[in-house]
């Protein structure tokens, strides 16, 4: 069972549903900081205030703690891209709205822990198939996404007509997940900006 929580009215919720949502909202940071595996029952049950028996009469399993949290910190990345990129009228401005996404992704509303799909699929490579799946999809998605950008901005001659849109999706997003994993390890802030400036000069190189 998956649970999409970002944008849900609160108040038209019932009891058990507005205990599920609190549960996954105050678990996600948390799974999003230590993982799957460095996130014990203790964390679920200190940082809701609930006990083990209120978890799992909502959840059936961690496992599926675990799912939620990652659905409702994809989903919260998403609405901070959507955001951004309606802003832009041309294809070049929604590609570079990625980038400005993630250059300040630690002043801004991004999930405590940074990119869910870059720390799932670190954790879960070998270890717990449903969240590398689900590490999967969103990177597909948001590979999509960037796709049907460049394939737009190619029909209306914006970008040139030999870019290869999903070629240049890849790039940028290993690219600009990179540039989040090195400033994250080495702690230098720097790093990710120099990484998201060629990022940049890919998309202005592509018209």
């Amino acid at each position: 069972m998956v649970y999409f929580y970002t944008g849900i009215n609160f108040k038209m919720m019932n009891k058990a549903d507005k205990t599920k949502q609190f549960i996954v909202e105050m678990t996600a940071p948390i799974f999003n900081e230590k993982g799957y595996t460095g996130t014990s029952l203790n964390d679920m049950t200190n940082i809701t205030g609930l006990t083990k028996g209120s978890i799992y009469g909502n959840f059936a399993n961690k496992d599926e703690v675990a799912l939620a949290a990652f659905d409702y910190n994809l989903n919260k990345i998403y609405a901070i891209i959507r955001q951004e990129i309606e802003k832009e009228a041309t294809c070049k401005g929604k590609l570079l709205g990625y980038v400005r996404v993630y250059d300040h992704f630690l002043k801004s509303s991004f999930p405590t822990g940074g990119c869910p799909i870059l720390n799932t699929a670190i954790e879960a490579d070998d270890t717990h198939p449903l969240l590398k799946q689900k590490a999967c999809d969103g990177l597909n998605t948001w590979k999509n996404s960037i796709v049907n950008i460049i394939k737009k901005g190619i029909a209306n001659k914006e970008f040139k007509p030999g870019v290869n849109p999903e070629q240049t999706a890849l790039t940028m997003i290993a690219m600009i997940e990179g540039a989040i994993m090195i400033a994250k390890l080495t702690g230098k802030l720097h790093y990710k900006k120099a990484i998201l400036q060629s990022v940049e000069k890919l998309i202005q190189d592509l018209t």
